[in-house]
C-alpha cells in the first residue's frame, strides 16, 4: 500500500510508537524464478567457478541508485495497527556464552554476485536469514530485480557468505527463487526495496576441466551475428559451463558493404589502390586475378576530387578523411607520384597520400566498410561440484524484526566500496565492515521513499547496497534481528561526504513477504 506522509522538520525526539501495517497477502507477493532447474543452477555455478573464478574476482560493486537525496523527518506516517511489533527468531536464540569488547563480525554476511543489465558481473552485500528450510538470503530489492529491465531478475545470481578475494569458505549458493513486495515490483516503490531469495544447497568445486569448443562450432564461420548468437545459445544450453565470446572478423575475400541498412561491417583503413578499386560500384571482391589499379591511377582518381571540398564523392561503403599536417610529416613520405605537374607523396604502406594545396600540407586516408563474419572463441568448462549442505547449516541465519520503534541502536554490516563525492576512497569493498548508530525516520522522494529509516554512517554506496541492519545484535553470539537493508546513501549536510544510509522500514508487510519466502524449499544441485 502507498502511504501518505505528513512532512515535518528535523525530529526533536524520535517516535515512541511503531508504524504498523497489514502483512502482504501471499497471493500479492511476486515470486520470480532465478535458476529453475538443477542443470541451470550448475551452469550458474560453472560461470562463477570457471576460469579460475575470474568472474567472481573481477566483479565490480553494483552502483545503480546508490546515491539518493534524503532528509530526516519528524516521524513515520501512521496507519491503523493490525500487526504488533515482533521478531522471527535467529539461529542464535540461546544463552550467551561470553562477552567481548570488540565487535565480532557475523558469519551470516556476504556478497551476492550477479550479471546486471549491462551484461557485466557485479556484487552487492547481503545477509543469511533464518527460515525453516535454512535457505534464505535478504538484500536490497534492486540487487535482485533490475531497474533497467522493468523489474526482470538479475542473471546468474549467487550468494557467497564470507567471500574474500576469490575464496568461498562456506560454499557458493545459487539463487532459485526471488520474492519482493508487490509495490516494489510494479511501482518501483522505495519503501519496499527489499528482496528475499531462496537458495539451493551450497556447492564447492572439486575439479575444473576445459576443452576447446567442439569443432562444429570452433571451425564454423557464421555470416551474421544472429547466426553466431544462436550457436552460442545452443552451446550454453547444452553444456554445463561455457566461457567464451563471439568474435567478429573481416570476411575473406573482402567485400564492401554498400547497403546503408546493413550495420554488420568494420570500417577499415585501406591503401589508396584498394580504395580506388572500390570506386567501381559493381566491383567484385579483390582476388589474385583481379588486381587493384596501380598507385598512379589510384592517385589520379583521388586528384579528380581534390579542391572541390574536403568531402570527396566516393562510392557507397567507402570514404576518405583529410587532415592538415605539418611539413615534417609531409616530408616523412618519400615516395612521389607526379600527375599533370602536381606532386603527390605516398606513405610506405600506401594508406596515406600527401599533397600541397593553397600553401598547406594535407594527408588523405582511405576507408571501406568491409563485411563481417563471426566465429565462437572459447572453452567448454566441465565443473565437478560437491554439495556442502544448506546455507543455514553452514552459516546460521539472523532473525527478522518488524514494526519496531525507530531510534533503536543498530549495527549495519556490509562491504562498502567506491569513493565519497569529494573523491576520498575510504573503503575497498574487500572486507566486511560495520557502522553503528540509532535509526531515525527519513524520506527520499527520488526513489518514491516516503516511509524510510535512516542511520548515520560513513559507508559509501557502491558495494554497501543490501547491507544488513541488525537490531539487538549480540556481540558474543554474533546474532541479531534483521531490521533493514541499505538501499542508498546520502550526503545530508552537503560536505561531499556520505553520512547517512537509508533502508525501507520493516513492517507487517515485510513479514508477509518473508513468510512466503520462508515457506519455499530449494533442494540440492548435486
Amino acid at each position: 500500500m502507498k502511504r501518505t506522509l505528513a512532512i515535518g522538520g528535523v525530529a526533536a525526539g524520535l517516535l515512541a510508537s511503531a508504524l504498523v501495517a497489514s502483512p502482504a497477502q501471499a497471493e500479492k507477493v511476486p515470486v520470480k524464478p532465478l535458476a529453475e532447474t538443477n542443470f541451470a543452477a550448475k551452469q550458474v555455478a560453472a560461470f562463477w567457478y570457471g576460469q579460475k573464478m575470474a568472474n567472481l574476482i573481477n566483479a565490480t560493486p553494483y552502483n545503480v541508485e546508490t546515491k539518493v537525496s534524503s532528509k530526516v523527518v519528524a516521524h513515520l506516517p501512521k496507519e491503523p495497527a493490525s500487526v504488533k511489533a515482533g521478531v522471527v527468531g535467529s539461529s542464535g536464540d540461546q544463552k550467551a556464552t561470553g562477552t567481548s569488547k570488540n565487535v565480532n563480525l557475523p558469519r551470516s554476511s556476504g556478497k551476492v554476485f550477479f550479471v546486471g543489465a549491462d551484461n557485466k558481473p557485479h556484487w552487492c552485500s547481503a545477509t543469511a536469514i533464518q527460515s525453516g528450510h535454512k535457505n534464505l538470503v535478504a538484500t536490497a530489492g534492486h540487487c535482485v530485480f533490475s531497474t533497467a529491465k522493468e523489474k526482470a531478475t538479475m542473471n546468474k545470481w549467487v550468494f557467497v557468505p564470507g567471500y574474500y578475494q576469490g575464496k568461498t569458505p562456506w560454499g557458493l549458493y545459487v539463487g532459485k527463487t526471488a520474492f519482493t513486495h508487490f509495490d516494489y515490483e510494479v511501482y518501483g516503490d522505495g519503501d519496499f526495496d527489499y528482496a528475499f531469495v531462496a537458495v539451493y544447497n551450497g556447492v564447492q568445486v572439486t575439479d575444473v576441466k576445459t576443452d576447446s569448443v567442439k569443432n562444429w562450432v570452433d571451425k564454423r564461420v557464421f555470416k551474421t551475428l544472429a547466426e553466431a548468437e544462436k550457436a552460442q545459445k545452443d552451446v550454453e544450453i547444452k553444456q554445463t559451463g561455457w566461457a567464451g565470446k563471439i568474435v567478429p572478423f573481416v570476411s575473406k575475400p573482402e567485400t564492401v558493404v554498400r547497403d546503408k541498412k546493413n550495420k554488420e561491417y568494420q570500417q577499415t583503413w585501406i591503401d589508396v589502390c584498394s580504395w580506388a578499386y572500390w570506386q567501381n560500384l559493381q566491383a567484385p571482391a579483390l582476388t589474385a586475378d583481379n588486381k587493384a589499379p596501380a598507385t598512379k591511377d589510384a592517385v589520379e582518381i583521388l586528384n579528380k576530387g581534390r579542391g572541390q571540398t574536403t568531402d570527396f564523392k566516393t562510392a557507397p561503403g567507402t570514404g576518405v578523411k583529410i587532415t592538415r599536417v605539418s611539413l615534417t610529416e609531409y616530408n616523412s613520405a618519400k615516395d612521389e607520384v607526379k600527375i599533370n605537374d602536381v606532386v603527390f607523396r605516398v606513405s610506405e604502406d600506401g594508406k596515406s597520400v600527401y599533397f600541397i594545396y593553397d600553401h598547406g600540407y594535407y594527408k588523405v586516408n582511405f576507408w571501406a566498410k568491409y563485411d563481417l563474419d563471426y566465429k565462437l572463441v572459447g572453452k567448454i568448462v566441465d565443473i565437478t561440484l560437491k554439495d556442502v549442505g544448506r546455507l543455514g547449516d553452514n552459516v546460521p541465519g539472523q532473525g527478522l524484526a518488524y514494526n519496531q520503534k525507530v531510534g533503536q541502536p543498530t549495527y549495519v554490516f556490509g562491504y562498502p566500496s567506491g569513493s565519497h563525492p569529494d573523491g576520498n576512497y575510504a573503503f575497498t569493498g574487500k572486507t566486511l565492515k560495520y557502522s553503528y548508530g540509532k535509526t531515525f525516520p527519513a524520506v527520499a522522494p527520488s526513489i518514491k521513499g516516503e516511509a524510510l529509516q535512516g542511520i548515520k554512517s560513513s559507508f559509501t554506496g557502491e558495494g554497501a547496497l543490501g547491507s544488513g541492519w541488525l537490531f539487538k545484535y549480540d556481540n558474543s553470539k554474533r546474532f541479531g534481528y534483521l531490521n533493514g537493508v541499505t538501499i542508498g546513501v546520502s550526503d545530508t549536510d552537503g560536505n561531499d561526504r556520505y553520512d547517512t544510509s537509508i533502508s525501507p522500514y520493516f513492517d507487517g508487510e515485510t513479514l508477509g513477504v518473508y513468510k512466503v519466502a520462508a515457506a519455499t524449499a530449494s533442494g540440492k544441485i548435486v
